[in-house]
């Protein structure tokens, strides 16, 4: 017999997310809509999500915040939840979600814990558990910030947190890592840069040192082993090629403006 389907829109982007796709969307089964954005997918995540029967977009590349709300601006339920390729819905936080949708109640959103792995492991310390994520809301109280990178949603109303997680598979192989931190640096530099900051070359190894002994010390990651070890070295790497571009666009546009 088949299940019945929950009244929740599930939104969610992509681009080439092949791998982490089928998890994904074989995790929101009980949700009778999921609404994927592709903005130019060269392997088979098209094909992978029409095998799921998702109602299926390809939209130019706009930024995460512009990007997220385009997707959701396709659901057509009352309630919404926002979740990437590289995350799942576990059966307890299934249960819990269809709860919320199905019942009545004056609730406008709801915060739910992250659990991050990386290489495998639970990461329990540099501020990864119980990182609170707001991504169920109902879609008349909710949007998504414009931010082209840390995007956030944004809830008229009221706000609750729903013990129960999402769990997040993050990238592990460092070749991909250090391309996310090239592609990320230079969002967060731009955005930095559009609202007037500055930085020199000596600021941005400053920070990258203090970010290190900050994770990797003051909050723990040396308890969460060898994966809190590589962690802590690639989020320094990442916040020094941030203020380093950053540095690097001032001094271009000093020579422009000459």
């Amino acid at each position: 017999m088949l299940m019945e389907k929950t009244p929740l829109s599930a939104a969610i982007i992509t681009k080439n997310e092949e791998e982490n796709l089928p998890d994904c969307l074989g995790s929101l089964f009980f949700s009778d809509q999921i609404v994927l954005v592709d903005s130019g997918s060269t392997d088979r995540t098209v094909d992978i999500a029409r095998a799921y029967g998702c109602d299926i977009f390809i939209e130019s590349w706009k930024g995460f915040g512009p990007q997220k709300q385009f997707a959701i601006s396709q659901c057509r339920n009352d309630w919404v939840l926002v979740i990437d390729a590289d995350e799942r819905i576990p059966a307890e936080t299934m249960s819990a979600i269809k709860e919320v949708v199905s019942g009545p109640g004056d609730i406008s959103g709801y915060y739910l814990p992250r659990k991050n792995y990386f290489q495998d492991k639970w990461i329990r310390h540099m501020g990864w558990w119980p990182d609170p994520v707001l991504r169920l809301f109902r879609k008349n109280c909710g949007r998504m910030t414009a931010a082209s990178v840390h995007e956030a949603v944004l809830v008229d109303g009221k706000v609750e947190m729903l013990n129960f997680p999402i769990e997040h598979r993050t990238e592990s192989r460092l070749s991909e890592i250090l391309k996310k931190i090239d592609h990320y640096s230079t969002l967060s530099a731009q955005e930095a840069f559009n609202r007037g900051q500055k930085a020199s070359i000596w600021s941005a190894a400053i920070r990258a040192d203090l970010n290190f002994i900050h994770n990797y010390f003051i909050r723990l990651g040396f308890l969460d082993g060898r994966q809190g070890l590589v962690l802590s070295i690639t989020d320094s790497i990442n916040k020094f090629f941030k203020y380093a571009k950053l540095y690097e666009m001032t001094k271009q546009d000093r020579s422009v403006s000459r």
